[in-house]
C-alpha cells in the first residue's frame, strides 16, 4: 500500500473545482461520485462489524485462525468507536482531513477482507505453502491502519475520551501486531520434508501423516476429497506457478492418505445410485448457460470469444477451422480469433455435475498440461505408485460389497486422474479384480467397476490387460444388457468404444454378435447420453470392413437412420457402412435418402458433413438407383449449394462432389432422353467419369 501521506495528497479535488484545462479530454476517465461523510461512516461501521464476526471464522486453515483473528479484534475496537463517528456525522459534515483519512481506512478493511475472502477461498495445503506471504500481508495492513489512526484528527472530531482511547489502543495494537509464523513454518517443513521422503520412495508413517493433516484441518474423506478438488483447480488455474510442484505432490501425497487413513469413503452421489430413478429418467438437464450454443451439449472446457459469448473449445475451434470468423450465436464479425477460458463457468459447470451426478470429462487441451506436469514429478508419480498398490491388495481382501464398493470407488478415481496412474493400477493387477465385480448386484459397486476399467482401458497396455483378462468381454457384455443403472450401461459402451480403437481388437469386438445386438439395443431404448456412446462404438467397429456384413444384419443401418435427426454420430455410423460395403442395405431402407437429405439441410455441423459424405458414397457404389432417389428429394440442389457457402471444409468439399454427381446424371439423363433411348429399370445411366469424380 502507498504511503497514508501520499494517498492524502492525491485525493480528489473538492466541489467547484475543475480539472485544469490544458489536459485532454480524452484521457480523463470517468470518475463515480464519492460517497457523503454520512455514507461513508455507515459503510465504515458495516465493515467493521462483518470483519469482527467473520474474518477468522472463514478461514478454512487452523494454522491462519490466529493471524486472521487479529483482524477480527481491531475490527471490534474500530466498530465501538464508530458508533459515535456516526453520531457525529449526522450533526454535520465532517473535517476534509478526517474525511480523506476515514475514506483510506475503508480502502484498508476494504483489503483485510479481500484477504479474508481469499483465504477461506484457497485450499489449505496452499494457504500453508504460502503462509509466509499471507502473514506479511497482513501484517501490512496492520501497519497502514496504524499510520492512518494515528493521522485522523480527533480533536476536530470532537469525539468522547473513551473513543479517543478505543481508536489509540487499535493503533498501538496494529504498531505491536507480528505474527508467530514458527508454527506454521515447522508445519511446512515437516509437509515439505515428509514430500522429499516419497521422492526417495519411503512410505510415509501412518502416525505422522495422520498428525499432519490434523493440524491442518483434514480430518475425514469428505474434507480430504475436497481439499484434492480444490489443489487440482488451483493447479489447473496456475494460481501459484511458484508452488505448483509441491502442489502437484501434495495431490499425489492426500489421495494416498484419504485411501490409507479414511478407510476411501465414497461420496454418495458417486456410489450408491438410485437405479429406479436412473431407470425412468435420463440426468438431469443443465441449465441453459452451461450448454454450447453451436452443439447445445454441455461444455467441458468454456471459452469466450470477442463478441463476449461463450462455446465450447472444441465446437468453437471447429466452427473457425471451417474458415469462418463470426460469432456462431450473434452473427457479428469478430475482431480476433481468440478464445479466453471462462474458468469462473467452468467452476460452476464442475460444481453443478458433482452435484448431479454427470460425468463429464475435461477437454484432452485442457488435460494435458497437469498430465505432463504430474509425469515430471517425481514425489507425485511415487504416491500415486503407492496408492495404487495399496488399493489394489486391500480389493484383495475386500469381501463385503460394502468394503470393496470404497476401494474400487478409489481405484476409478485415481484411474481418471492420468496415464501414470492408470499404468500403476494396471500393473498392480487391478484388472482381473474388477472382472467378477461387474456381475455384482450392487448398483454402486457395479457402477464403480465399470467405469474403473472404461477410466483404465484409456492406456493402450491396459486395454491388453483388459482383452486378455478371462471374462472380461463377456463381462462388458453383460452390463450393456443388465447393468442396474443406465448409467452403467453407458459407460460399458465406452468401454467398447476404447477397447476398439485398436485394429486387433475392433476385429475381435465386431466378430462378437452378442456385444453388437447389445449396443443395437442401447441406441433403440437408451436415453441420449447412452445413445451417444453406444453410437461411437458402433462407429468404431464399423471402421473394419470385415465387420460391416455382421453390423448390417444386426440391424445396425436401422436404428443410426432412426437416430439421424437425434444424434450426428447417426450419420457418421451411416457413412461409414455406406463406405465399406452397406450402400445397399442403406439404400433399401424405406426413406432412407430423405433423411440423411434432411439432415444434410437442418443437421449439426458434423451431421450435416457426415449426412453429405452418406449421400456421396451411396452415389459411388450404387450409381443411378441411389442419384435417382437424391435428385427426387424436395429442394436438394439448394442444400447442397447451401452447404458449399456456409459447411466446414470437408463438408463443403463432399457438397461439391455431391453436387457434380447430380450435374452429371442430369446431362446423362438429358442425353438419353434426346437420343429416345429409355433406361431400364435399375440400370445406370451414369457415366465412368462421374463414378470416378
Amino acid at each position: 500500500m502507498a504511503n497514508p501521506r501520499t494517498v492524502l495528497t492525491s485525493a480528489p479535488s473538492p466541489p467547484g473545482c475543475c480539472p485544469s484545462s490544458s489536459s485532454s479530454s480524452s484521457s480523463v476517465a470517468f470518475v463515480p461520485p464519492s460517497p457523503s461523510d454520512g455514507e461513508l461512516l455507515r459503510s465504515l461501521h458495516r465493515l467493521a462489524r462483518d470483519l469482527s464476526a467473520a474474518a477468522a471464522a472463514e478461514t478454512p486453515a487452523p494454522f491462519l485462525r490466529a493471524a486472521l483473528a487479529s483482524i477480527t479484534r481491531r475490527s471490534k475496537l474500530l466498530a465501538a468507536a464508530l458508533d459515535d463517528l456516526v453520531a457525529c456525522a449526522a450533526a454535520g459534515d465532517l473535517p476534509r482531513s478526517a474525511s480523506l483519512c476515514l475514506r483510506e481506512v475503508l480502502l484498508v478493511l476494504q483489503r483485510f477482507k479481500a484477504l479474508a475472502a481469499d483465504c477461506a477461498a484457497r485450499s489449505r495445503m496452499r494457504l500453508l505453502l504460502q503462509s509466509d506471504e499471507i502473514e506479511e500481508e497482513v501484517r501490512e495492513l496492520h501497519q497502514d491502519l496504524a499510520t492512518l489512526l494515528d493521522l485522523l484528527p480527533v480533536a476536530e472530531l470532537g469525539l468522547a475520551e473513551d473513543v479517543v482511547d478505543l481508536l489509540a489502543l487499535a493503533s498501538r495494537q496494529c504498531r505491536r501486531f507480528a505474527p508467530a509464523a514458527g508454527a506454521e513454518q515447522a508445519l511446512k517443513a515437516r509437509v515439505l520434508s515428509l514430500i522429499q521422503g516419497i521422492e526417495r520412495e519411503i512410505v510415509p508413517e501412518r502416525e505422522r501423516l495422520e498428525e499432519i493433516l490434523e493440524e491442518v484441518g483434514i480430518s475425514d474423506a469428505a474434507s480430504c476429497g475436497d481439499e484434492i478438488e480444490s489443489l487440482e483447480r488451483e493447479i489447473g488455474d496456475r494460481a501459484s506457478e511458484r508452488w505448483t510442484d509441491a502442489m502437484i505432490a501434495l495431490v499425489g501425497l492426500l489421495r494416498y492418505a484419504k485411501c490409507v487413513l479414511f478407510s476411501a469413503t465414497p461420496r454418495p452421489s458417486d456410489s450408491k445410485p438410485n437405479p429406479e430413478v436412473e431407470e425412468e429418467a435420463e440426468p438431469p438437464a443443465p441449465p441453459p448457460d452451461f450448454r454450447c450454443p453451436i452443439t447445445l451439449d454441455i461444455m467441458r472446457e468454456p471459452v469466450v470469444v470477442a463478441s463476449g459469448q461463450t462455446y465450447d473449445r472444441e465446437s468453437i475451434a471447429r466452427w473457425f477451422d471451417s474458415g469462418k470468423s463470426t460469432c456462431p450465436k450473434t452473427g457479428q464479425v469478430l475482431t480476433n480469433l481468440e478464445l479466453v477460458p471462462n474458468k469462473a463457468l467452468r467452476n460452476l459447470i464442475a460444481k453443478w455435475c458433482r452435484g448431479n451426478g454427470v460425468a463429464v470429462e475435461s477437454s484432452e487441451a485442457s488435460k494435458s498440461e497437469p498430465a505432463q506436469a504430474v509425469s515430471a514429478n517425481k514425489a507425485a508419480l511415487e504416491a500415486a505408485r503407492m496408492t495404487a498398490t495399496f488399493l489394489v491388495k486391500k480389493l484383495s481382501i475386500s469381501f463385503s460389497p460394502d468394503a470393496a464398493n470404497r476401494v474400487v470407488h478409489e481405484i476409478r478415481l485415481l484411474s481418471k486422474s492420468g496415464n501414470d496412474c492408470r499404468a500403476f493400477v494396471g500393473e498392480a493387477g487391478a484388472v482381473p479384480m474388477l472382472v467378477p465385480l461387474l456381475y455384482s448386484e450392487d448398483a454402486g459397486l457395479q457402477l464403480n467397476a465399470v467405469t474403473a476399467l472404461l477410466n483404465l482401458s484409456i492406456l493402450e497396455a491396459n486395454k491388453k490387460r483388459i482383452m486378455h483378462a478371462e471374462g472380461a468381454v463377456e463381462a462388458v457384455t453383460h452390463i450393456m444388457s443388465s447393468g442396474a443403472t443406465w448409467r452403467a450401461k453407458e459407460n460399458a459402451a465406452a468401454a467398447v468404444l476404447s477397447l476398439a480403437s485398436v485394429h486387433t481388437y475392433r476385429r475381435r469386438l465386431g466378430r462378437n454378435l452378442s456385444i453388437v445386438e447389445k449396443l443395437v439395443h442401447l441406441v433403440r431404448t437408451g436415453p441420449t447420453s447412452t445413445k451417444k456412446d453406444a453410437l461411437a462404438a458402433l462407429l468404431s467397429l464399423a471402421g473394419e470392413r470385415e465387420n460391416v456384413g455382421k453390423l448390417v444384419d444386426a440391424g445396425v443401418a436401422q436404428v443410426a437412420l432412426s437416430a439421424v435427426s437425434e444424434e450426428e454420430t447417426a450419420a457418421a455410423v451411416l457413412a461409414a457402412l455406406a463406405k465399406r460395403g452397406g450402400a445397399e442395405a442403406i439404400v433399401g431402407m424405406e426413406g432412407a435418402v430423405a433423411r440423411l437429405v434432411a439432415e444434410m439441410r437442418r443437421g449439426t455441423e458434423w451431421g450435416r458433413e457426415n449426412a453429405t459424405a452418406a449421400l456421396v458414397l451411396l452415389c459411388r457404389r450404387l450409381g443411378a438407383r441411389a442419384v435417382t432417389q437424391v435428385m427426387a428429394v424436395p429442394g436438394v440442389e439448394w442444400a447442397i449449394w447451401e452447404l458449399m457457402g456456409t459447411g466446414t471444409e470437408r463438408a463443403r468439399r463432399k457438397a461439391a462432389s455431391l453436387g457434380r454427381i447430380c450435374r452429371r446424371w442430369a446431362a446423362a439423363s438429358a442425353a438419353d432422353g434426346e437420343r429416345g433411348n429409355g433406361c431400364p429399370a435399375g440400370a445406370s445411366v451414369v457415366p465412368p467419369a462421374m463414378m470416378a469424380s
